[in-house]
């Protein structure tokens, strides 16, 4: 059976499920949260930081693992940032078990080349890459989680090993291919925010506006725009009563 570590706090609901983009953790919610009046649910992803891996990862499976370590069956209002907001949309299709009362999903990635997916597969072919410090795994967790800059190295995001440290993250789940969008947000059961940063290299906001011209721009923002401006992604959630 899978176990995900889950940040938990505060009251009220519908309660909040944040989750991460691909190779960070929980985390890089710290700042998002505080302010928000709600029940808070923070799991790390399968196979990142504590959490166990999976035998395979797909959106799927990623989702399922997620929805069986939620406490109860909702309503939960679901922002996910990357590879979560993909996660949060396939939550939302009613497939799970899970009622969904709104998605933000924030900077996922939704134009992908051969040479991208290439890319990602042969990241999730090799094993974990050993490094001699704990400062160079350090600098590796943050330019694989985008953080390289805005935020400081998540320990959970670390792991000692023979020889020195390593990323916790399983390189496996690099394998989970590419979003169906379009059929990701035709099959959700709630309303949808689709956002990302004026400045996201990952997500262009013209791209996010072809499937939705109400997809929102975060003006001066990148692509973890809820670690860069917590306030102006928080201000999103309004829209869900949150």
């Amino acid at each position: 059976m899978d176990t995900l570590n889950m940040r938990t706090g505060g009251e009220g609901e519908p309660a909040v499920v944040l989750l991460h983009g691909l190779g960070a953790t929980g985390a890089v919610w710290a700042h998002f949260t505080p302010p928000l009046a709600r029940r808070v649910l923070v799991p790390d992803l399968p196979g990142h930081g504590p959490s166990s891996p999976l035998p395979h990862y797909s959106f799927g499976t990623l989702t399922a693992a997620v929805a069986r370590a939620l406490p109860e069956h909702g309503p939960y209002v679901v922002a996910g940032h990357s590879l979560g907001g993909v996660l949060a949309l396939e939550l939302a299709s009613g497939k799970y078990d899970v009622e969904v009362a709104g998605v933000l999903a924030l900077g996922v990635k939704v134009e992908w080349s051969q040479d991208d997916l290439g890319r990602a597969a042969s990241f999730a072919a090799k094993p974990p890459r050993v490094f001699e410090t704990r400062v160079d795994a350090e600098q590796a967790y943050l330019k694989v989680s985008g953080l390289l800059g805005i935020a400081p190295a998540d320990p959970a995001g670390l792991r000692e090993t023979e020889g020195g440290w390593r990323l916790a993250m399983d390189p496996a789940a690099f394998g989970v291919g590419a979003p169906d969008m379009p059929a990701l947000l035709a099959a959700a059961r709630c309303p949808v925010v689709l956002a990302a940063g004026e400045h996201d290299p990952m997500c262009c906001p013209g791209q996010l506006r072809a499937l939705d011209p109400d997809a929102v721009t975060l003006a001066g923002l990148g692509h973890n725009a809820h670690v860069e401006d917590p306030a102006a992604v928080r201000a999103l959630l309004e829209r869900f009563g949150v």
